[in-house]
Protein backbone atom coordinates (compact mmCIF):
# COMPACT_ATOMS: atom_id res chain seq x y z
CA UNK A 1 0.00 0.00 0.00
CA UNK A 2 1.04 3.37 -0.94
CA UNK A 3 2.22 5.60 2.06
CA UNK A 4 -0.21 7.92 1.60
CA UNK A 5 -2.38 9.33 4.99
CA UNK A 6 -6.22 8.89 4.28
CA UNK A 7 -8.74 10.97 5.55
CA UNK A 8 -12.69 9.59 7.07
CA UNK A 9 -14.44 11.14 4.34
CA UNK A 10 -14.21 12.08 1.10
CA UNK A 11 -16.39 13.77 -1.80
CA UNK A 12 -16.25 10.82 -4.30
CA UNK A 13 -14.19 7.39 -4.15
CA UNK A 14 -13.13 5.98 -7.23
CA UNK A 15 -12.50 1.91 -7.10
CA UNK A 16 -10.20 0.86 -9.75
CA UNK A 17 -6.76 2.99 -10.60
CA UNK A 18 -7.29 1.54 -14.60
CA UNK A 19 -7.48 4.59 -17.04
CA UNK A 20 -10.77 6.16 -16.80
CA UNK A 21 -10.61 5.96 -13.00
CA UNK A 22 -7.64 8.18 -13.18
CA UNK A 23 -9.55 10.99 -15.95
CA UNK A 24 -11.83 10.99 -13.52
CA UNK A 25 -10.05 11.67 -10.56
CA UNK A 26 -8.03 13.75 -12.50
CA UNK A 27 -11.22 16.21 -13.56
CA UNK A 28 -13.09 16.54 -10.31
CA UNK A 29 -9.87 16.79 -8.01
CA UNK A 30 -9.27 19.86 -10.36
CA UNK A 31 -13.00 20.72 -9.84
CA UNK A 32 -11.60 21.22 -5.88
CA UNK A 33 -13.80 17.64 -5.19
CA UNK A 34 -12.08 15.53 -2.52
CA UNK A 35 -11.15 12.45 -4.84
CA UNK A 36 -9.20 9.17 -3.39
CA UNK A 37 -8.53 6.32 -5.88
CA UNK A 38 -8.18 2.49 -4.60
CA UNK A 39 -6.66 0.28 -6.78
CA UNK A 40 -6.30 -3.47 -5.56
CA UNK A 41 -2.93 -4.14 -7.69
CA UNK A 42 0.81 -2.38 -6.52
CA UNK A 43 0.32 0.06 -9.60
CA UNK A 44 -2.15 1.73 -10.96
CA UNK A 45 -3.23 1.82 -15.09
CA UNK A 46 -5.11 -1.36 -14.76
CA UNK A 47 -5.04 -2.89 -18.79
CA UNK A 48 -3.20 -0.04 -19.96
CA UNK A 49 0.14 -0.62 -18.58
CA UNK A 50 3.19 -0.96 -20.06
CA UNK A 51 5.63 -4.08 -18.22
CA UNK A 52 8.78 -5.76 -18.71
CA UNK A 53 7.69 -8.86 -20.19
CA UNK A 54 11.58 -11.08 -20.63
CA UNK A 55 13.61 -11.45 -17.89
CA UNK A 56 16.84 -9.68 -18.06
CA UNK A 57 15.98 -7.78 -21.13
CA UNK A 58 14.86 -4.01 -20.80
CA UNK A 59 11.96 -3.63 -23.74
CA UNK A 60 8.47 -2.50 -22.57
CA UNK A 61 5.68 -3.83 -24.35
CA UNK A 62 1.82 -2.91 -23.73
CA UNK A 63 0.99 -6.13 -21.62
CA UNK A 64 -2.96 -6.08 -22.62
CA UNK A 65 -4.40 -3.32 -24.15
CA UNK A 66 -2.08 -1.97 -27.22
CA UNK A 67 -3.23 1.21 -29.01
CA UNK A 68 -5.19 4.51 -28.71
CA UNK A 69 -7.76 5.15 -30.68
CA UNK A 70 -11.29 6.54 -28.87
CA UNK A 71 -9.05 8.98 -26.33
CA UNK A 72 -11.00 12.53 -27.39
CA UNK A 73 -7.69 15.39 -27.41
CA UNK A 74 -10.06 17.44 -25.62
CA UNK A 75 -9.07 15.00 -22.40
CA UNK A 76 -5.59 15.10 -23.08
CA UNK A 77 -5.43 19.09 -23.37
CA UNK A 78 -7.53 19.70 -20.38
CA UNK A 79 -5.35 17.56 -18.03
CA UNK A 80 -2.51 18.68 -19.65
CA UNK A 81 -1.13 15.20 -20.00
CA UNK A 82 2.56 14.90 -21.16
CA UNK A 83 1.55 12.58 -24.24
CA UNK A 84 2.50 11.46 -27.46
CA UNK A 85 0.39 9.86 -29.92
CA UNK A 86 2.14 8.72 -33.10
CA UNK A 87 0.34 7.79 -36.18
CA UNK A 88 1.38 4.75 -38.06
CA UNK A 89 2.67 5.09 -41.95
CA UNK A 90 1.10 2.26 -42.96
CA UNK A 91 -3.05 1.51 -41.91
CA UNK A 92 -3.02 -2.23 -42.67
CA UNK A 93 -1.47 -5.10 -44.62
CA UNK A 94 -2.99 -8.25 -45.38
CA UNK A 95 -1.01 -10.88 -46.80
CA UNK A 96 -3.14 -13.65 -48.76
CA UNK A 97 -1.64 -16.95 -51.31
CA UNK A 98 -4.32 -16.35 -54.34
CA UNK A 99 -3.48 -18.57 -56.87
CA UNK A 100 -0.53 -20.72 -55.16
CA UNK A 101 0.86 -16.99 -55.20
CA UNK A 102 1.80 -15.22 -52.16
CA UNK A 103 0.42 -11.36 -52.39
CA UNK A 104 -1.54 -8.93 -50.35
CA UNK A 105 -3.45 -6.19 -49.56
CA UNK A 106 -1.37 -2.78 -48.56
CA UNK A 107 -3.50 0.07 -47.69
CA UNK A 108 -1.51 3.40 -46.44
CA UNK A 109 -2.07 6.08 -44.24
CA UNK A 110 -3.21 8.21 -45.88
CA UNK A 111 -4.11 6.34 -48.86
CA UNK A 112 -2.60 7.20 -51.89
CA UNK A 113 -1.41 5.69 -55.30
CA UNK A 114 0.59 2.08 -53.95
CA UNK A 115 -2.86 1.80 -51.99
CA UNK A 116 -4.77 2.13 -55.43
CA UNK A 117 -2.90 -0.30 -57.77
CA UNK A 118 -2.20 -3.25 -54.21
CA UNK A 119 -6.44 -3.52 -54.55
CA UNK A 120 -6.11 -3.29 -58.57
CA UNK A 121 -3.50 -5.98 -58.52
CA UNK A 122 -5.03 -8.14 -55.56
CA UNK A 123 -8.75 -7.72 -57.22
CA UNK A 124 -8.14 -7.03 -60.90
CA UNK A 125 -9.90 -4.14 -61.18
CA UNK A 126 -10.46 -0.52 -59.16
CA UNK A 127 -14.53 -1.52 -58.13
CA UNK A 128 -13.34 -2.49 -54.98
CA UNK A 129 -10.74 0.42 -54.49
CA UNK A 130 -13.75 2.48 -55.29
CA UNK A 131 -16.55 0.63 -52.74
CA UNK A 132 -13.88 0.96 -50.02
CA UNK A 133 -13.80 4.56 -50.84
CA UNK A 134 -17.76 5.46 -50.74
CA UNK A 135 -18.22 3.23 -47.89
CA UNK A 136 -15.53 4.24 -45.66
CA UNK A 137 -16.54 8.16 -46.44
CA UNK A 138 -19.71 7.01 -45.19
CA UNK A 139 -18.49 6.60 -42.11
CA UNK A 140 -15.76 9.14 -41.38
CA UNK A 141 -19.10 11.41 -42.36
CA UNK A 142 -21.09 9.34 -40.22
CA UNK A 143 -18.02 9.44 -37.40
CA UNK A 144 -17.47 12.87 -37.41
CA UNK A 145 -21.08 13.37 -35.97
CA UNK A 146 -20.90 11.07 -33.37
CA UNK A 147 -17.10 11.59 -32.32
CA UNK A 148 -18.40 15.27 -30.54
CA UNK A 149 -21.50 13.65 -28.50
CA UNK A 150 -19.40 11.70 -26.51
CA UNK A 151 -18.33 13.84 -24.33
CA UNK A 152 -21.75 15.67 -23.61
CA UNK A 153 -24.70 14.38 -22.03
CA UNK A 154 -26.38 11.72 -24.36
CA UNK A 155 -28.55 12.24 -27.00
CA UNK A 156 -31.41 10.28 -28.08
CA UNK A 157 -31.27 7.53 -30.78
CA UNK A 158 -33.65 9.38 -32.84
CA UNK A 159 -31.80 12.73 -32.00
CA UNK A 160 -28.48 11.17 -33.04
CA UNK A 161 -29.85 9.61 -36.36
CA UNK A 162 -30.95 13.40 -37.31
CA UNK A 163 -27.08 13.79 -37.20
CA UNK A 164 -26.31 11.44 -39.67
CA UNK A 165 -26.91 10.65 -42.99
CA UNK A 166 -30.25 7.76 -43.01
CA UNK A 167 -28.96 5.53 -45.24
CA UNK A 168 -25.51 5.33 -43.12
CA UNK A 169 -27.74 5.12 -40.32
CA UNK A 170 -29.51 1.75 -41.68
CA UNK A 171 -27.27 -0.24 -42.45
CA UNK A 172 -24.55 0.66 -39.74
CA UNK A 173 -27.42 0.57 -36.79
CA UNK A 174 -30.47 -1.26 -37.70
CA UNK A 175 -28.93 -4.12 -40.10
CA UNK A 176 -26.52 -6.29 -39.22
CA UNK A 177 -23.17 -5.50 -40.44
CA UNK A 178 -22.19 -8.83 -42.70
CA UNK A 179 -25.11 -7.70 -45.22
CA UNK A 180 -23.69 -4.29 -46.01
CA UNK A 181 -20.11 -5.77 -46.48
CA UNK A 182 -21.61 -8.36 -48.62
CA UNK A 183 -23.66 -5.92 -50.50
CA UNK A 184 -20.83 -3.53 -51.19
CA UNK A 185 -17.79 -5.46 -51.07
CA UNK A 186 -17.12 -9.07 -53.92
CA UNK A 187 -13.14 -10.00 -52.53
CA UNK A 188 -13.11 -12.05 -50.11
CA UNK A 189 -9.86 -10.25 -48.37
CA UNK A 190 -10.94 -6.75 -48.71
CA UNK A 191 -14.51 -8.21 -47.34
CA UNK A 192 -12.47 -9.54 -44.23
CA UNK A 193 -10.21 -6.35 -43.67
CA UNK A 194 -13.64 -4.36 -43.02
CA UNK A 195 -15.21 -7.06 -41.10
CA UNK A 196 -12.54 -7.11 -38.93
CA UNK A 197 -13.56 -4.03 -36.85
CA UNK A 198 -16.62 -5.71 -35.53
CA UNK A 199 -14.97 -8.89 -34.39
CA UNK A 200 -12.15 -7.71 -32.14
CA UNK A 201 -13.05 -8.12 -28.76
CA UNK A 202 -16.85 -9.36 -29.03
CA UNK A 203 -17.38 -12.86 -30.05
CA UNK A 204 -20.14 -12.41 -32.81
CA UNK A 205 -21.06 -13.71 -36.19
CA UNK A 206 -21.25 -10.85 -38.64
CA UNK A 207 -25.16 -11.62 -38.87
CA UNK A 208 -25.72 -11.47 -35.23
CA UNK A 209 -29.64 -10.02 -34.94
CA UNK A 210 -28.39 -8.31 -31.49
CA UNK A 211 -26.13 -6.23 -33.85
CA UNK A 212 -23.03 -6.48 -30.84
CA UNK A 213 -21.07 -6.79 -34.02
CA UNK A 214 -22.70 -3.55 -35.50
CA UNK A 215 -21.28 -1.94 -31.87
CA UNK A 216 -17.90 -3.25 -31.90
CA UNK A 217 -17.44 -1.97 -35.51
CA UNK A 218 -18.49 1.71 -34.42
CA UNK A 219 -16.62 2.09 -31.52
CA UNK A 220 -12.96 0.97 -33.60
CA UNK A 221 -14.39 3.70 -36.44
CA UNK A 222 -15.89 6.83 -34.29
CA UNK A 223 -12.44 7.76 -32.42
CA UNK A 224 -11.77 11.67 -33.14
CA UNK A 225 -13.77 11.42 -35.61
CA UNK A 226 -11.20 9.48 -37.64
CA UNK A 227 -11.10 5.73 -35.90
CA UNK A 228 -7.17 6.45 -36.15
CA UNK A 229 -5.23 3.90 -34.23
CA UNK A 230 -2.23 5.91 -32.56
CA UNK A 231 0.73 4.59 -30.92
CA UNK A 232 1.21 6.06 -27.80
CA UNK A 233 4.91 6.79 -27.41
CA UNK A 234 6.47 5.18 -24.30
CA UNK A 235 3.58 2.49 -24.24
CA UNK A 236 0.37 2.33 -22.70
CA UNK A 237 1.88 2.85 -19.56
CA UNK A 238 2.78 6.33 -21.18
CA UNK A 239 -0.99 7.17 -21.10
CA UNK A 240 -1.56 6.13 -17.36
CA UNK A 241 1.29 7.42 -16.20
CA UNK A 242 0.57 10.96 -17.26
CA UNK A 243 -2.92 10.62 -15.67
CA UNK A 244 -1.89 9.59 -12.44
CA UNK A 245 0.30 12.63 -12.34
CA UNK A 246 -2.55 14.82 -13.85
CA UNK A 247 -4.94 13.56 -11.16
CA UNK A 248 -1.91 13.93 -7.98
CA UNK A 249 -1.05 17.11 -9.27
CA UNK A 250 -4.58 18.37 -9.03
CA UNK A 251 -4.73 17.15 -5.37
CA UNK A 252 -6.33 13.13 -5.70
CA UNK A 253 -5.00 10.83 -3.41
CA UNK A 254 -4.09 7.82 -4.99
CA UNK A 255 -3.51 4.20 -2.81
CA UNK A 256 -2.23 0.92 -4.25
CA UNK A 257 -2.29 -2.50 -3.01
CA UNK A 258 -6.18 -1.65 -1.88
CA UNK A 259 -7.92 -4.32 -2.40
CA UNK A 260 -12.15 -3.41 -1.90
CA UNK A 261 -13.74 -5.85 -0.39
CA UNK A 262 -17.32 -3.97 0.08
CA UNK A 263 -19.34 -1.04 -0.87
CA UNK A 264 -22.64 0.13 1.19
CA UNK A 265 -24.65 3.04 0.35
CA UNK A 266 -28.14 4.77 1.09
CA UNK A 267 -28.15 5.96 -1.84
CA UNK A 268 -27.08 9.51 -0.20
CA UNK A 269 -23.64 8.84 1.97
CA UNK A 270 -21.67 5.42 0.69
CA UNK A 271 -19.09 3.52 2.91
CA UNK A 272 -16.14 1.81 1.14
CA UNK A 273 -14.57 -0.85 3.10
CA UNK A 274 -11.01 -2.52 1.38
CA UNK A 275 -7.39 -4.15 3.19
CA UNK A 276 -4.05 -3.28 2.12
CA UNK A 277 -2.34 -6.67 2.68
CA UNK A 278 -2.24 -6.09 7.07
CA UNK A 279 -5.04 -4.08 7.97
CA UNK A 280 -9.15 -3.16 6.90
CA UNK A 281 -9.90 0.34 6.39
CA UNK A 282 -12.87 2.13 5.38
CA UNK A 283 -14.01 5.63 4.50
CA UNK A 284 -17.12 7.15 3.88
CA UNK A 285 -18.23 9.81 0.92
CA UNK A 286 -20.76 11.17 -1.20
CA UNK A 287 -20.22 9.28 -4.32
CA UNK A 288 -18.52 6.12 -5.23
CA UNK A 289 -17.28 5.72 -9.16
CA UNK A 290 -16.49 1.94 -9.98
CA UNK A 291 -13.88 1.60 -12.54
CA UNK A 292 -14.55 -1.84 -12.13
CA UNK A 293 -16.62 -3.95 -14.31
CA UNK A 294 -20.43 -3.92 -13.47
CA UNK A 295 -20.05 -7.75 -12.47
CA UNK A 296 -17.38 -6.97 -9.98
CA UNK A 297 -19.91 -3.82 -8.71
CA UNK A 298 -22.68 -6.24 -7.96
CA UNK A 299 -20.45 -8.24 -5.79
CA UNK A 300 -19.21 -5.73 -4.13
CA UNK A 301 -22.38 -3.96 -3.59
CA UNK A 302 -23.96 -7.45 -1.90
CA UNK A 303 -26.18 -8.45 -4.87
CA UNK A 304 -26.73 -11.44 -6.81
CA UNK A 305 -24.52 -10.69 -9.91
CA UNK A 306 -25.66 -11.55 -13.28
CA UNK A 307 -24.48 -13.74 -15.66
CA UNK A 308 -20.64 -13.32 -16.31
CA UNK A 309 -19.03 -11.76 -19.14
CA UNK A 310 -17.13 -13.84 -21.61
CA UNK A 311 -14.16 -12.25 -23.07
CA UNK A 312 -13.33 -13.45 -26.65
CA UNK A 313 -9.04 -12.72 -27.47
CA UNK A 314 -5.77 -13.96 -27.09
CA UNK A 315 -3.30 -11.92 -26.72
CA UNK A 316 0.66 -12.56 -27.56
CA UNK A 317 3.05 -10.42 -26.43
CA UNK A 318 6.50 -11.28 -28.80
CA UNK A 319 10.28 -9.97 -28.79
CA UNK A 320 12.11 -10.72 -31.96
CA UNK A 321 16.22 -10.64 -33.12
CA UNK A 322 14.58 -9.24 -36.09
CA UNK A 323 11.16 -8.49 -38.15
CA UNK A 324 10.67 -11.89 -40.85
CA UNK A 325 10.53 -11.16 -44.91
CA UNK A 326 7.27 -11.76 -46.71
CA UNK A 327 6.70 -14.23 -49.46
CA UNK A 328 5.13 -11.43 -51.01
CA UNK A 329 8.09 -9.37 -51.11
CA UNK A 330 6.21 -7.12 -49.22
CA UNK A 331 8.84 -5.18 -47.16
CA UNK A 332 8.97 -6.14 -43.12
CA UNK A 333 9.06 -1.92 -42.09
CA UNK A 334 5.51 -1.50 -44.66
CA UNK A 335 4.04 -4.78 -43.57
CA UNK A 336 4.37 -4.62 -39.86
CA UNK A 337 4.09 -1.18 -39.76
CA UNK A 338 0.10 -1.05 -39.38
CA UNK A 339 -2.27 -3.61 -38.50
CA UNK A 340 -1.05 -7.07 -40.46
CA UNK A 341 -4.07 -8.85 -40.99
CA UNK A 342 -3.93 -12.77 -41.22
CA UNK A 343 -5.88 -15.57 -42.14
CA UNK A 344 -8.69 -12.84 -41.86
CA UNK A 345 -10.62 -13.13 -44.81
CA UNK A 346 -14.15 -12.86 -44.39
CA UNK A 347 -14.46 -16.60 -44.80
CA UNK A 348 -12.03 -17.52 -42.87
CA UNK A 349 -13.47 -15.08 -39.96
CA UNK A 350 -16.60 -16.75 -40.07
CA UNK A 351 -15.06 -20.36 -40.47
CA UNK A 352 -13.49 -19.79 -37.46
CA UNK A 353 -16.76 -18.50 -35.70
CA UNK A 354 -18.48 -21.73 -36.24
CA UNK A 355 -15.60 -23.76 -35.07
CA UNK A 356 -15.18 -22.07 -31.98
CA UNK A 357 -19.61 -21.70 -31.59
CA UNK A 358 -18.95 -25.46 -31.40
CA UNK A 359 -16.41 -25.80 -28.80
CA UNK A 360 -13.18 -25.98 -31.38
CA UNK A 361 -10.48 -23.83 -31.05
CA UNK A 362 -10.09 -22.08 -34.90
CA UNK A 363 -8.40 -24.87 -37.42
CA UNK A 364 -7.08 -21.24 -39.14
CA UNK A 365 -6.44 -18.45 -36.61
CA UNK A 366 -7.45 -15.07 -37.60
CA UNK A 367 -5.82 -12.81 -35.58
CA UNK A 368 -3.73 -9.37 -35.75
CA UNK A 369 -0.37 -8.48 -35.17
CA UNK A 370 1.07 -4.93 -34.26
CA UNK A 371 5.21 -3.72 -34.27
CA UNK A 372 4.86 -0.78 -32.06
CA UNK A 373 8.57 -0.76 -32.06
CA UNK A 374 8.60 0.27 -35.64
CA UNK A 375 6.74 3.33 -34.38
CA UNK A 376 8.18 3.95 -31.07
CA UNK A 377 11.37 2.53 -30.75
CA UNK A 378 11.78 4.12 -27.45
CA UNK A 379 10.35 1.08 -25.92
CA UNK A 380 13.41 -1.23 -26.73
CA UNK A 381 15.57 0.53 -25.21
CA UNK A 382 19.58 -0.32 -26.28
CA UNK A 383 17.76 -3.01 -27.86
CA UNK A 384 16.70 -1.20 -30.84
CA UNK A 385 20.24 -0.48 -31.50
CA UNK A 386 20.26 -4.24 -32.20
CA UNK A 387 17.47 -4.01 -34.40
CA UNK A 388 15.17 -6.19 -32.01
CA UNK A 389 11.38 -5.31 -32.28
CA UNK A 390 8.32 -6.12 -30.19
CA UNK A 391 5.14 -7.84 -31.64
CA UNK A 392 1.75 -8.11 -30.32
CA UNK A 393 -1.14 -10.39 -31.77
CA UNK A 394 -4.83 -10.04 -30.95
CA UNK A 395 -6.88 -13.36 -32.10
CA UNK A 396 -10.40 -13.05 -32.36
CA UNK A 397 -12.90 -15.56 -31.84
CA UNK A 398 -11.27 -17.84 -28.94
CA UNK A 399 -14.39 -17.03 -26.81
CA UNK A 400 -13.13 -18.21 -22.65
CA UNK A 401 -15.71 -21.17 -22.73
CA UNK A 402 -12.87 -22.99 -25.17
CA UNK A 403 -10.15 -22.80 -22.31
CA UNK A 404 -12.19 -23.83 -19.43
CA UNK A 405 -11.13 -27.70 -19.16
CA UNK A 406 -7.48 -27.34 -20.31
CA UNK A 407 -6.21 -23.93 -20.04
CA UNK A 408 -2.56 -24.67 -20.67
CA UNK A 409 -3.54 -27.41 -23.35
CA UNK A 410 -6.30 -25.01 -25.20
CA UNK A 411 -3.40 -22.04 -24.88
CA UNK A 412 -0.87 -23.60 -26.43
CA UNK A 413 -2.89 -24.99 -29.90
CA UNK A 414 -4.64 -21.37 -29.91
CA UNK A 415 -1.04 -20.30 -30.06
CA UNK A 416 0.40 -22.47 -32.54
CA UNK A 417 -1.79 -22.08 -35.28
CA UNK A 418 -1.82 -18.82 -34.94
CA UNK A 419 1.79 -18.83 -35.47
CA UNK A 420 1.47 -20.78 -38.05
CA UNK A 421 -1.01 -18.19 -39.87
CA UNK A 422 1.58 -16.33 -40.24
CA UNK A 423 4.34 -18.58 -41.07
CA UNK A 424 2.53 -19.45 -44.32
CA UNK A 425 3.64 -16.01 -45.22
CA UNK A 426 6.92 -15.72 -44.35
CA UNK A 427 10.34 -16.85 -45.34
CA UNK A 428 11.39 -17.63 -42.34
CA UNK A 429 9.43 -19.17 -39.29
CA UNK A 430 8.84 -16.36 -36.55
CA UNK A 431 9.77 -18.91 -34.28
CA UNK A 432 13.52 -18.82 -35.34
CA UNK A 433 13.35 -15.51 -34.97
CA UNK A 434 12.30 -15.02 -30.86
CA UNK A 435 14.67 -13.07 -29.10
CA UNK A 436 15.47 -15.46 -25.65
CA UNK A 437 15.84 -14.13 -22.06
CA UNK A 438 18.49 -14.17 -19.39
CA UNK A 439 17.04 -17.49 -18.63
CA UNK A 440 17.15 -19.23 -22.15
CA UNK A 441 13.14 -18.97 -22.54
CA UNK A 442 11.78 -18.21 -26.09
CA UNK A 443 10.43 -14.45 -25.40
CA UNK A 444 6.87 -15.35 -25.64
CA UNK A 445 4.12 -14.27 -23.13
CA UNK A 446 0.66 -15.43 -24.12
CA UNK A 447 -2.61 -14.78 -21.95
CA UNK A 448 -6.28 -16.46 -22.79
CA UNK A 449 -9.35 -14.78 -21.11
CA UNK A 450 -8.84 -16.12 -18.17
CA UNK A 451 -5.02 -15.07 -17.56
CA UNK A 452 -6.56 -11.21 -18.17
CA UNK A 453 -9.47 -11.80 -15.63
CA UNK A 454 -7.17 -13.51 -13.19
CA UNK A 455 -4.68 -10.59 -13.53
CA UNK A 456 -7.19 -7.90 -13.44
CA UNK A 457 -9.78 -8.96 -11.97
CA UNK A 458 -11.77 -8.58 -15.29
CA UNK A 459 -14.66 -10.81 -15.92
CA UNK A 460 -14.16 -13.41 -18.03
CA UNK A 461 -11.47 -11.42 -19.46
CA UNK A 462 -14.04 -9.06 -21.48
CA UNK A 463 -11.97 -6.42 -22.88
CA UNK A 464 -15.19 -4.28 -22.48
CA UNK A 465 -16.32 -5.75 -18.95
CA UNK A 466 -19.81 -6.61 -21.32
CA UNK A 467 -21.03 -6.35 -24.32
CA UNK A 468 -21.19 -3.13 -25.82
CA UNK A 469 -23.74 -0.37 -26.17
CA UNK A 470 -24.41 1.96 -28.57
CA UNK A 471 -23.35 5.84 -27.90
CA UNK A 472 -26.80 7.12 -27.31
CA UNK A 473 -29.76 6.63 -25.04
CA UNK A 474 -32.77 4.26 -26.04
CA UNK A 475 -35.40 6.38 -27.48
CA UNK A 476 -37.76 5.75 -24.43
CA UNK A 477 -34.59 6.04 -22.14
CA UNK A 478 -35.35 8.19 -18.42
CA UNK A 479 -32.64 10.84 -18.61
CA UNK A 480 -33.97 12.57 -15.57
CA UNK A 481 -30.83 12.52 -13.09
CA UNK A 482 -26.82 13.74 -13.87
CA UNK A 483 -26.21 10.51 -13.90
CA UNK A 484 -28.67 9.07 -16.49
CA UNK A 485 -28.00 11.80 -19.02
CA UNK A 486 -24.09 10.92 -18.73
CA UNK A 487 -24.99 7.67 -19.00
CA UNK A 488 -23.46 6.30 -15.58
CA UNK A 489 -25.89 5.42 -13.64
CA UNK A 490 -26.84 2.43 -11.35
CA UNK A 491 -29.77 1.24 -9.35
CA UNK A 492 -27.89 3.90 -6.47
CA UNK A 493 -27.77 7.30 -7.37
CA UNK A 494 -24.80 7.86 -5.73
CA UNK A 495 -22.61 4.82 -7.18
CA UNK A 496 -21.93 5.46 -10.83
CA UNK A 497 -20.13 3.64 -13.40
CA UNK A 498 -16.76 5.26 -14.45
CA UNK A 499 -15.22 2.69 -16.45
CA UNK A 500 -15.80 0.36 -19.85
CA UNK A 501 -19.06 -0.72 -18.79
CA UNK A 502 -20.49 2.39 -19.13
CA UNK A 503 -22.25 3.34 -21.39
CA UNK A 504 -19.67 5.08 -24.12
CA UNK A 505 -17.00 3.93 -21.82
CA UNK A 506 -15.13 0.90 -24.11
CA UNK A 507 -11.51 1.09 -24.84
CA UNK A 508 -8.85 3.52 -24.39
CA UNK A 509 -10.39 6.48 -23.86
CA UNK A 510 -11.18 8.30 -21.14
CA UNK A 511 -14.86 8.36 -22.19
CA UNK A 512 -15.98 6.58 -18.76
CA UNK A 513 -13.73 8.61 -16.49
CA UNK A 514 -14.80 12.21 -17.66
CA UNK A 515 -18.76 11.33 -18.08
CA UNK A 516 -18.57 10.37 -14.73
CA UNK A 517 -17.03 13.25 -13.16
CA UNK A 518 -19.77 15.67 -15.18
CA UNK A 519 -22.14 13.89 -13.70
CA UNK A 520 -21.16 13.95 -10.47
CA UNK A 521 -20.57 18.13 -10.94
CA UNK A 522 -23.38 18.80 -12.30
CA UNK A 523 -24.69 16.94 -9.16
CA UNK A 524 -23.06 18.73 -6.59
CA UNK A 525 -24.04 21.95 -8.33
CA UNK A 526 -27.95 20.75 -7.85
CA UNK A 527 -27.03 20.53 -4.17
Amino acid sequence: MTSQSVSDKYGVIIVGGGHNGLVAAAYLARAGVSTLVLERLDHTGGAAVSAKAFPGLPARLSRYSYLVSLMPQQIVDDLGLDLELRSRDTASYSPVVRDGKHTGLFVERPEAATTAESFRQLTGSDQEYDAWRRFYGEIHEFAGAVAPTLMEPLRTGREMRELVDPATWDYLVETPIGNVIEERFADDTVRGVVATDALSGTFADLHDPGLVQNRCFLYHLVGNGTGEWRVPVGGMGAVTDSLAVAARNAGATIITGAGVSGIETDGRTATVTWHDGDTWHSAECDYVLSNVAPWVLQVLLGEEPDDRPEGSQLKVNLLLESLPSFKSGQSAKNGFAGTLHVAEDYSQLQKAYAEAESGQVPTTMPGEFYCHSLTDPSILGPLAVKGMHTLTYFGVHTPARLFEEDRDGTRDLAVGRALDAINEHLEEPIESLLAVDKDGNPCLEAKAPQDIDEALAMPGGHIFHGDLSWPWAPNRARLETPAQRWGVSTDFENVLLCGSGARRGGAVSGLGGHNAAQAVLESLRRR
